[in-house]
């Protein structure tokens, strides 16, 4: 029901455990109280039978039953004594308040014991003459006479067979300790569980989950820490992914932004030329020449462009979708040298071990061939060296001009030019340096750049 109030966790185990406390304590208590009166029941039987005893051996000494009665000093006052025969009728009675009893007590459940074991006793039975209730106790004697003593119940044997009060109190007094210590094991048990369903409260509410959540030292405190912490850690991984992919959207957004700006020079002096070449038939030879040698020079940089592009998407796209096979770096390399030597005077140095990494190779290509571009183009200087050791740790380094130091951190930034115009007058995209670094992430390395008497690139394919 909508207002009915719903009891906490701490509340529900602690009335579970206060009502089993109770049902323990309860069962115990009327198991107890049971033996004890069986025990008083017993002890007060015993007692009976001795007098029985004392009677019957009066009675085999011929002495008269109200002779022996009258020396027995007996523990209840109006303790009565029948003497019952073979046939079941009683043959005397001390009781001189009733009339003598004439109904045959072979049927009184203490006589039929008595007969049968020996003795016996019956417990809180209304006696037929005088419709008061007795404790009954009887013996067979060894010529058949059954001997019955019976002890009103009166107040004074209502306190010998009363179990003891001591013995509830300290069971009382214990459930209350059990009580107790129950409530604080639960109290530390509910803080776990209440606060675990805060965090799954939050959690649902797509609230922001810290890993510093306080539960107690235990078991339970142990694995709600537990799930806090590896949800805090799967939050941080979702919140990354999340991350990256606006990273990635962003760059692309940004690379289709650049590449728009970086066609529409090489377009508009295509244009240009083109509309020159067909306003002018008349225009000399020389001229024409000069402006198909633009066209040409224009259109090999928007291939070269287009092919940066490729691959920059490409490699944005995951290394999960680029396939990989095994690529023997010092046979690529010595291909790519042997054809940027037909193209530069520089002298190209290679010192590379027959090293095999499984890799995608026209990524592996790129990533040289860009390398060695740049620094034919930009370094100015007179050398290239390309070594390598076993370990996949490469060194590519030249002795030009090098870069000022402020742009080091930028020169893998795609599009990110030092000097804007020499760029563009060498047919430059400014992408090539972001597709050695990235090809070299997806090779599962990182790349390192330094001034060191001309531009030095350490990097490393795993």
């Amino acid at each position: 029901m909508a207002g009915r109030t719903k009891l906490s966790f701490h509340h529900r185990v602690m009335l579970v455990l206060l009502a089993l406390c109770g049902l323990l304590v309860s069962a115990f208590l009327i198991f107890q109280y049971q033996r004890e009166k069986t025990f008083r029941f017993e002890l007060l039987n015993m007692e009976l039978q001795m007098h029985n005893d004392r009677i019957i051996d009066g009675l085999s000494k011929g002495i008269q039953a109200d002779s022996v009665i009258r020396q027995i000093d007996a523990p209840f006052s109006d303790l009565r004594i029948t003497v019952i025969g073979k046939d079941g009728y009683v043959m005397y009675d001390n009781n001189d308040r009733t009339p003598f009893p004439t109904s045959n007590h072979n049927n009184r459940p203490e006589i039929i014991q008595a007969r049968k074991n020996g003795v016996g006793y019956s417990v809180e039975r209304k006696s037929v003459s005088d419709q008061a209730d007795y404790f009954y106790s009887a013996k067979l004697s060894n010529d058949s006479i059954i001997v019955r003593s019976a002890a009103p119940y009166t107040h004074s044997l209502h306190d010998f067979l009363k179990a003891d009060s001591t013995f509830i109190w300290i069971m009382l007094s214990f459930s209350f300790i059990v009580c107790l210590c129950g409530y604080f094991i639960t109290r530390r048990i509910s803080t776990s569980i209440t606060r675990l369903n805060s965090f799954a409260e939050k959690a649902g509410n797509g609230e922001r989950i810290y890993n510093d959540w306080a539960f107690p030292h235990d078991e339970l405190g142990s694995i709600a820490t537990n799930i806090v912490r590896l949800y805090a850690q799967r939050e941080r991984v979702h919140q990354e992914a999340i991350r990256q992919e606006r990273d990635k959207i962003r760059l692309k957004k940004q690379l289709t932004n650049n590449i728009n700006h970086e066609l529409k020079t090489p377009v508009a002096s295509i244009q240009i030329c083109a509309d020159l070449l067909r306003d002018h038939p008349e225009i000399d030879e020389h001229r024409r020449v000069e402006f198909i040698e633009r066209i040409c020079d224009n259109v090999r940089r928007l291939t070269s462009m287009l092919q940066d592009v490729a691959s920059i998407t490409r490699m944005d796209d995951g290394a999960e979708v680029i396939t990989k096979e095994p690529v023997d770096i010092k046979a690529l390399v010595d291909d790519i040298v042997e054809n940027a030597r037909l193209r530069t005077d520089m002298a190209i140095i290679t010192n590379i071990p027959y090293i095999t990494i499984n890799g995608n190779k026209s990524l592996l290509e790129s990533l040289f061939r860009n390398l060695v571009d740049n620094a034919i183009a930009y370094s100015g200087g007179s050398e290239i060296n390309i070594s390598a050791d076993c370990e996949g740790n490469f060194v590519f380094r030249d002795n030009g001009i090098g870069i000022p130091d402020e742009h080091l951190p930028h020169i893998f930034e795609r599009f990110y030019r030092i000097d804007k115009g020499r760029s563009r007058e060498k047919g430059g995209t400014g992408l090539g340096l972001a597709i050695v670094k990235n090809a070299i992430a997806i090779h599962g390395g990182n790349i390192h750049v330094t001034n060191d008497n001309g531009l030095r690139f350490d990097f490393r394919i795993s």
